[in-house]
């Protein structure tokens, strides 16, 4: 067990930089939750320094404080949570989840997390028919089965299947740069891997949504390795993962959400923390050349035996290492993009779609929006679309009230005249957030994982790699942001 008393002298430097920012900013969270800025720590040498006060920072400085550690957890918003973000609507003040919302079964880290911080969850809508929507038609079926395995959408069927086995196949979960025919399909996107796999219309957006959905890219910028590695990563130690689990909402990873919106848990996560996070603190410099991490910050600078760096490796290159970092993590982070994606939600008097004996679910090749669902109703009436790669690009300036009118749009498509006058929306768009630059997760570009996968988690003296991009199950959700915030830690504790 480490000693949270311990702790050893900082420079000069140091002492001087986090004695001017305690100067600069106020402590604590307020009541609401919403956290103000706090005071940089009293001077002092921490066992480790986290980087990112997201779900998998959070998670990695609360083991890191169960162990005993001295940690300090630089974030440079003003709030916690990362791509994991609760918004208001203007006119009801309506509670929206702007990132990060479902849950399922084997996400058991995430689940945990929610009990531990008295976050309930309730099941996502699912009764009726849902729209596979396809080259401007609306085709209906039921919502009891999961697209992929829809009786009317049986030509995509061999493509889903296969694309399922190869994903089965003896894939090494969380390292697929591994995989026996790894060089072939790291040398090729997700298009191209769909183009062989299959022969009609459908059956190719029904295989490219079963992507893009997820990612937020489109089929031409994604590894195929990399995604099949995605759906072998949807199950956890004693289930693999699968197409189906990955998709559905019944028994998937859409079962259910969380009551008030999933921010609640890093706000509560926070909130236990305390001063141990420091707000509008934007790492600029990480220097381990005297063999612990000196880290400069807009709040200071900090002194730590170890750093977590828990952030997306796509944004990882805003900060300067010095030393710099190895070649191929270097070229890891080059190979790593977000995903471009925006969340739109539309309040309404009455659930009408449920009148209609609809789920609230489409998916397709539909645009703007190509993913819809209803949101959390508790006394509210919401649909909730996202907005992806290049719809998502084409819209990223435009102004909101053309977003807007845009989405509404394509909900009378899909749900008829009624969605056309909501009470009041909400939008989030994550492309413009200067510490994500999109979501919701990272993507590799062909030849990057078999190249430089190894230097994903590999650390680099006291420095540690967190981020659900580092996750062995479920990369890209919540629960696979705890788990490697959880792994980073342990490495961590076991080298001090």
């Amino acid at each position: 067990m480490v000693s949270e008393a311990r702790s050893q002298g900082m420079s000069r430097r140091g002492f001087l930089g986090g004695t001017l920012a305690a100067a600069g900013v106020a402590a604590g969270l307020n009541t609401s939750g919403t956290p103000r800025a706090i005071a940089s720590p009293t001077a002092r040498t921490y066992d480790a320094i986290v980087v990112g006060g997201g779900l998998s920072g959070l998670a990695a400085a609360a083991s890191l404080r169960a162990a005993g550690a001295s940690v300090v957890v630089l974030e440079a918003r003003s709030r916690p949570g990362g791509r994991v973000h609760n918004i208001t609507s203007p006119k009801l003040g309506a509670t929206l989840d702007a990132g990060a919302e479902f849950i399922g079964p084997t996400q058991n880290h995430i689940a945990a997390l929610a009990r531990a911080h008295d976050v309930r969850t309730i099941a996502t809508y699912n009764k009726g028919d849902s729209v596979f929507w396809h080259s401007g038609t609306a085709h209906r079926l039921s919502a009891d089965l999961p697209l992929p395995l829809h009786p009317a959408l049986a030509e995509a069927g061999p493509a889903l299947a296969r694309a399922t086995a190869d994903s089965l196949a003896g894939f090494p979960v969380g390292e697929p740069w591994k995989h026996p025919n790894a060089r072939y399909l790291d040398s090729i996107t997700w298009a191209q891997y769909v183009n062989q796999i299959s022969h009609s219309d459908v059956a190719r957006n029904m295989t490219a949504v079963a992507m893009s959905a997820a990612l937020s890219v489109r089929p031409d910028e994604v590894s195929a390795l990399y995604y099949l590695n995605y759906i072998a990563a949807s199950g956890d130690e004693k289930n693999p993962g699968t197409l189906v689990r990955l998709l559905s909402t019944d028994g998937g990873a859409q079962e259910r959400l969380f009551a008030g919106g999933a921010a609640l848990i890093p706000i509560r996560m926070a909130a236990e923390l305390g001063d141990r996070i420091v707000y509008n603190a934007a790492v600029r410099t990480i220097d381990t050349t005297s063999g612990h991490a000196v880290v400069h910050s807009a709040a200071g600078t900090f002194t730590g035996h170890k750093v977590i760096v828990a952030m997306s490796p796509a944004i990882c290159g805003q900060i300067d290492f010095r030393p710099a970092l190895p070649a191929a993590r270097r070229a890891l982070q080059r190979g790593y993009r977000m995903g471009s994606i925006a969340k739109f939600a539309a309040l309404y008097k009455r659930p009408f779609w449920r009148e209609q004996g609809m789920s609230g679910q489409v998916y397709g090749n539909g645009r703007p929006i190509d993913v819809t669902f209803e949101s959390h109703t508790e006394g509210r009436h919401i649909l909730m679309g996202f907005i992806s790669a290049d719809a998502m690009r084409r819209l990223d300036h435009a102004p909101v009230s053309q977003l807007a009118r845009e989405c509404v749009a394509n909900f009378v498509d899909y749900f008829g005249p009624q969605a056309r006058d909501p009470l009041d929306y909400g939008v989030f768009k994550w492309d413009l957030e200067p510490w994500s630059r999109g979501g919701p997760v990272a993507v590799s570009s062909p030849r990057t994982l078999t190249r430089y996968g190894h230097a994903l988690r590999a650390g680099v003296g006291p420095i540690h790699w967190a981020g659900t991009e580092t996750s062995d199950y479920w990369t890209g959700y919540m629960d696979g942001a705890v788990r490697s915030g959880k792994r980073a830690a342990g490495e961590v504790i076991a080298a001090l």
